[in-house]
Parts: structure tokens; sequence; C-alpha cells
């Protein structure tokens, strides 16, 4: 007898540290893990079971399938926009072909076990793509079928996938004499800058904000890579989580998307340098503006209408610009840099 789980991929990174929090916080799910490398000791004791290795080899996938029965899949694993520019073939094939290999790994369960499989995607707001400065200041908030011109490999792959998906929930082999559509319950999230206090950045192209407060509290010069008026929407990790979890028990018939816009607040970034100095009035925060990562964020909106959302799954962060930095990040910051 196969063990019903929740399968949680690239597990190791900054959502999945949360959400594995979270999912054993709760105790009604069995938790089982794919991501290239180990755990970290205290998150691998919240799982059931860790597999280590691709979401691009197809047997072990395989070999998940004989011995579980996935019933939801949170499919985190993704190269980033920074890397996937360096390497854009790296992350089609990582991005894009592991993603569909989830999506039909799915679609094989579901048929095996008789029910849907449930399928999170966390996409992002990199998934737009502004002509100019000019027209992302006179767009405002923009909607989720406006702008899907990303300029970035990352925000291609994001893009494509999220039609993938809605291809499998709604038109899988669309052509078969019986319907196959349906099996994959797919649900997206298109997320903000995703700012966390658990996890050190990693080089995203969104991590100017969380980097101030890092470099701040270890006493360390930083030198912010945007203008100061750069302004894009972000939203606290615990936000982000919760809103998958949210998502995932929503009811079905109440989703009129598979992909939905998230935001929480937008500030400029030189409103977060004056929050962190705040907190650290010696920081040495300055500016070097690095006119290539620029151009991807100005091709980004400076915030989005989320209000699918919020009428079709109640989706409601609870963390605005001051308090996500002065009740979250500063403080669990500051208490990693003490020890």
């Amino acid at each position: 007898m196969r063990k019903a789980v929740v399968l949680i991929t690239g597990a190791g990174g900054e959502i999945g540290h949360g959400l594995i929090a979270r999912l054993a916080e709760r105790g009604r799910d069995a938790v089982i893990t794919l991501d290239l490398n180990p755990l970290e000791p205290s998150m691998a004791r919240m799982v059931q079971r860790e597999f280590t290795g691709s979401i691009t080899d197809a047997r072990l996938l395989d070999r998940i399938l004989s011995e579980f029965e996935v019933a939801t899949v949170y499919h985190l694993a993704a190269l980033l926009s920074t890397r996937a520019e360096f390497t854009p073939v790296t992350a089609h094939q990582v991005n894009v072909e592991g993603t569909l290999n989830l999506l039909e790994f799915s679609q094989h369960e579901a048929e095996s076990h008789g029910r849907p499989v449930m399928f999170l995607y966390p996409s992002s707001v990199a998934a737009y793509g502004l002509p100019d400065l000019e027209t992302k200041r006179r767009a405002g908030r923009v909607r989720e079928d406006d702008f899907n011109t990303p300029s970035t490999m990352y925000g291609c792959n994001k893009l494509y996938c999220e039609q993938l998906g809605r291809y499998y929930a709604r038109f899988y082999k669309q052509l078969a004499a019986e319907p196959q559509s349906g099996r994959v319950d797919f649900r997206s999230v298109r997320f903000p800058g995703l700012i966390s206090a658990m996890t050190v950045p990693s080089g995203g192209t969104s991590d100017y904000a969380p980097e101030m407060v890092h470099a701040a509290a270890r006493g360390e010069p930083y030198a912010c890579f945007v203008r100061p008026d750069t302004r894009i929407p972000f939203m606290a990790m615990p936000d982000g989580v919760e809103a998958l979890l949210t998502l995932a028990a929503a009811p079905r018939d109440r989703l009129s998307r598979t992909a939905y816009n998230l935001g929480a607040f937008n500030p400029s970034a030189d409103e977060i340098r004056t929050e962190v100095l705040r907190a650290f009035p010696d920081a040495a925060l300055t500016w070097t503006t690095d006119v290539k990562r620029q151009g991807i964020v100005d091709s980004w909106p400076e915030d989005v209408e989320d209000a699918a959302a919020r009428r079709d799954w109640n989706f409601a962060p609870q963390y605005d610009f001051e308090r996500a930095f002065r009740e979250y990040l500063i403080p669990t910051i500051r208490t990693r840099y003490a020890k």
C-alpha cells in the first residue's frame, strides 16, 4: 500500500523552509521532499522522507511514484533569475523541462489513484515585461494578463509554465476519445519579491531589499545595485507561504483563474534604505547602479492588481511595509548575527 503524501520540490530553498515548518505545525500531512542537496537537520526532522536529486531525473520521479501516493505537489524547484541569465539553456532544462516532468508525474499519479493531484506552482513578477520606465510608471497596478512579454529567461520560463499548467488542468490531450484533463488541479501564484528573515539572500534580482538588512546587521557596507527611486512589489515570506496554503485549501469551483497575482507592499529602494537606517543608524548603505540588473527590475511592474486572489480565495497578507521590516525582518536578522 503506497502512502498518501505531500511532495515538495526545491524544499531547501527560502519558500521550502517556511512551507515545511507550517505543514509540520499543522500536523495533517506527511511530507516528502526532493532537492539537489540534503535538507538542514532542523528541517529534515520535520519530513517523512528526503529524496536527493534533480527534477529532471525521470527515473527518480518513477521511484517516488512507485513508493508513494502523492496527493499534492508544491513545485518550488527552480533556477532563479540572475543565474538563469548566465545559463539560459540550463534554466530551460530545470525550469521548463523539470516542470513538465512534474506535471506529467502528477497526471500519472492522478490516473493511478483515481482522484486529481493538486499542483501548486510559484510563478513570479518576472513574468511581466514592461517596455520602458515611462510605461511602468503610467501602468500602476498591473493585471495578470497585461504586459506578458518578459525580457528574462526566468520570466519566460515562468510564464510558459503557467500556460503548461493551464493546459494540463483544462485541455490535456483534448483530441483523445475520453476526457483527459482535470486530473492535475494546477494552481499558481505570481509572487512579488519575497523577503525572508530565515535564509540568506541568494542573488535574486529583487534581493537588494534583504541584502540591505543583512549587511547592516553584520556591520558591513552595502552598495545597492538599483536606483533609489526603483519600485517593485514585495511580500514577507510568511505571507507567501500562507498564500500557498490558503490557495491549496480553496474549493476548485471558486477559482476563476489558474494563475493569480499577489501583492503586499511596494516601497522604493530609498524607502527601504530609510527603514533599515532607522534600525541601524550607522549602516553604510550607498548606491552603485548595475545598469543591466536595473534594466531587468525596470521591466517589472511598480505594483500588481491582486483583486482576483482576494475575491476568489480570500488572499489577505498580514504584513505591510512597516510591519514586515519592524516586526519580522529586522528583529529576526538582528538576532541571527548577534549570536
